[in-house]
C-alpha cells in the first residue's frame, strides 16, 4: 500500500471518527453564589468552578449548558447534557428517575423574612401567611408537607422570589441558607430581612447533601466524577475553590 493511499484512509477514518465531544453540563444561572449569569452572560458561581475542576480532574473538556431549574432534569434524559451540577440535592424521589455523584456539598434550608415582620416560622404561627419557594426543590416538598395553611407561592428561580419578597408581595421566603446568607441577606436588597429561627431539615425531604445528577445508566461517568470529588478535596483543589465563595466548609460531614 502506497504512502498516498495510507495517508487517504487516514484522513477519511478521521473525518468519520471527527472531534472528541465535550461534556455538556447543565448549569441553572439564577442561583448565587452557586451559579449566577454575570454582565458579559457567562455563567459563574460555585458550582461552576467545582464542574471545571472535576472535568480537569478526569481529563475531559466541557461545555456548560444553561437550563432553567423546571428542565434541568429533562435535559439530562434527553441527552441535552451529560451532567447536572447545579446545587441538585439527592433524594429517593429524584433518584427514582436519575442517579447521582457522591455529595459536594450538604447545607440545611433557611426560613426569611423582614426583620419587623414578627413572624414565627412554625406551621401555626405561618398559618395563612404567603411563603415564596422555588418550584421543584427540596424546599418546596417540605413547605407542601408541613405549610398546609400558608399560601405556598412557587416561582421558577430564586431570584424571582427575592424580587418578590423584597416588594412585600409575599411574607416570607425558604431556600437553602447559604443561597439565602450569602446570596440574598448580604445584598443590598436583602438589607432590613433575617433568618427566622428553626430547623427545618429533614432528611427524609432534604436528601444527604447535593450531588451531581447522572443518568442511570452512565455508570462509568458516575463513578468517575464521584472519584474525582474525592480526588479535589484530598489534593487542596476544593479548598482553594471553596475559599473564594464561603468562610466554612459547605461539605458537611464527611461520608
Amino acid at each position: 500500500m502506497t504512502r498516498t493511499l495510507q495517508a487517504a484512509i487516514a484522513a477519511v477514518a478521521l473525518a468519520i471518527s471527527g472531534p472528541a465531544l465535550a461534556l455538556n453540563i447543565c448549569v441553572e444561572g439564577a442561583y448565587p453564589p452557586f451559579s449566577e449569569t454575570a454582565v458579559d452572560g457567562s455563567i459563574v458561581g460555585f458550582d461552576v468552578d467545582i464542574a471545571n475542576a472535576l472535568c480537569a480532574e478526569i481529563d475531559e473538556e466541557c461545555a456548560l449548558v444553561k437550563v432553567d431549574w423546571d428542565g434541568i432534569i429533562p435535559a439530562l434524559l434527553e441527552r441535552k447534557c451529560d451532567a447536572i451540577v447545579a446545587s441538585m440535592a439527592i433524594t429517593a424521589e429524584r433518584m427514582a428517575v436519575i442517579d447521582f455523584t457522591k455529595k459536594y456539598y450538604q447545607t440545611p434550608p433557611m426560613m426569611i423574612a423582614a426583620a419587623d415582620s414578627g413572624l414565627v416560622a412554625t406551621p401555626e404561627g405561618m398559618a395563612g401567611k404567603v411563603i415564596g419557594v422555588q418550584r421543584g426543590t427540596t424546599h418546596n416538598a417540605y413547605l407542601d408537607k408541613y405549610y398546609g395553611a400558608s399560601e405556598i407561592r412557587l416561582y421558577a428561580s430564586q431570584d424571582e422570589a427575592n424580587l418578590d419578597l423584597v416588594a412585600g408581595r409575599i411574607d416570607a421566603m425558604m431556600a437553602d441558607s447559604v443561597a439565602l446568607s450569602l446570596g440574598f441577606l448580604q445584598t443590598e436588597p436583602g438589607a432590613g430581612f433575617v433568618a427566622l429561627d428553626g430547623d427545618f431539615y429533614e432528611p427524609e425531604i432534604h436528601g444527604a447533601g447535593n450531588g451531581i445528577g447522572i443518568r442511570k445508566e452512565d455508570t462509568g461517568l458516575r463513578d468517575r466524577l464521584s472519584a474525582a470529588i474525592d480526588a479535589i478535596r484530598a489534593n487542596g483543589t476544593y479548598q482553594e475553590i471553596e475559599s473564594q465563595y464561603f468562610d466554612f466548609d459547605i461539605y458537611g460531614s464527611e461520608d
